[in-house]
């Protein structure tokens, strides 16, 4: 499955209206530990079809990153049925992304 890239007039649709559960990476270009993570979310959406990854610039949409309390980035948000079920801040590898999704 391909990464998406999700604006504020495309997140609902993308996230919020999904029945798949829906792994949302906020970041910033200018982020280094964002950066980071980066190819271990392509690698896992290449890898896992039961989740979908979408990322949200959080200096492209700033109204998102306040709706859903973003203070610091990378923050990891998981949406199941329209709602936040799990987050988590901060660089992590494969294995504790896949508890956060599946936990």
């Amino acid at each position: 499955m391909t990464i998406v890239h999700a604006k504020d007039d495309t997140f609902d649709a993308a996230v919020l209206q999904s029945e798949k559960p829906v792994l949302v990476d906020f970041w910033a270009t200018w982020c280094g530990p964002c950066r980071a993570l980066g190819p271990t979310l392509e690698e896992m959406a290449a890898k896992y079809d039961d989740f979908q990854i979408v990322k949200v610039n959080v200096d492209e949409c700033r109204d998102l990153a306040l709706r859903y309390g973003i203070e610091v980035i990378p923050t990891l948000l998981v949406f199941k049925g329209g709602q936040v079920v799990n987050r988590a801040a901060g660089l992590m590898g494969e294995p504790e992304i896949l508890a956060l999704v599946r936990g």
